[in-house]
């Protein structure tokens, strides 16, 4: 599945056939040579207490906690296979998250925003650079740009996912140019990937909450992604509470099931 350019393999796996060390699994599934190729794999899981369990693993085979783009994939994958209605809430290992399926375009809840900061110092090359930093499900760097489509993504990227400000864990990698008062340009390095996406679900909502905060755009926001579709991210913000500077947040948008198929072990 694609979610704005943003791809999985997605598994019905509510028999639990996948069990063990999925980690292998992943990365023979997500490479683009010898498996099938993606940004991750999601697996759709039974749940004792919400509707269901998604569980993501990046390219690389490790764990991820959330991941936004696949979220929405999950749930349309989730409600095409019958295991849920229309509305509906599933379980992450973030949080749970609410959605909505409305043909090809899903709308998904997402927890509240966390641990903001204003602006981070990182020297690279010995040029220093001063992204925001917000957590959304996972974490994310903000940097603002004159021009996104001249930002060498996977120098610069690659540099600051792994800077030792954002040590032990790092840091995915946002470029955001301002095109509008609701509306941003953006591209993203994602951790697990290694690499420039072509979308990144919480990768828009930490930018545009971030360009929120500085007066830059207000929401609902227009997210133009590297693949060319374009996400809607809404929330609240408060200025007052640094620690959780974003509420009521939503993320909208297409989802397209590519194809399917048999994998040969």
């Amino acid at each position: 599945m694609s979610g704005s350019g943003n791809d999985f393999v997605v598994i019905d796996n509510r028999r639990r056939l996948l069990r063990g060390n999925i980690a292998p699994w992943a990365k023979k599934l997500c490479h683009r040579q010898f498996g099938v190729g993606a940004d991750g794999l999601l697996l759709l899981e039974p749940d004792k207490k919400e509707d269901f369990r998604m569980v993501y693993y990046n390219a690389d085979g490790s764990r991820a906690d959330m991941c936004g783009n696949g979220a929405r994939c999950m749930a349309w994958f989730a409600h095409a296979h019958g295991a849920v209605g229309s509305t509906f809430r599933f379980k992450t290992d973030a949080y749970p998250v609410g959605a909505k399926v409305t043909g090809d375009i899903v709308l998904v809840s997402l927890a509240d925003a966390r641990d903001y900061k204003s602006h981070v110092t990182a020297k690279v090359d010995g040029k220093i650079y001063h992204p925001a930093f917000l957590n959304t499900g996972v974490p994310h760097a903000v940097l603002f740009v004159s021009n996104a489509d001249k930002v060498f993504v996977s120098g610069l990227g690659h540099s600051l996912r792994f800077h030792k400000v954002f040590a032990p864990k790092g840091a995915n990698v946002n470029f955001v140019q301002k095109i509008g008062p609701h509306k941003l340009r953006i591209r993203t390095y994602e951790r697990g990937v290694e690499g420039e996406t072509l979308a990144c679900g919480t990768g828009v909502t930490a930018s545009a909450i971030a360009a929120a905060l500085r007066g830059l755009v207000k929401a609902p926001v227009e997210c133009v992604v590297a693949g060319g579709d374009t996400l809607e991210v809404n929330f609240k913000v408060d200025r007052e509470n640094l620690g959780r500077p974003a509420t009521h947040i939503t993320l909208k948008g297409p989802v397209r099931r590519t194809f399917k198929g048999e994998f040969y072990v």
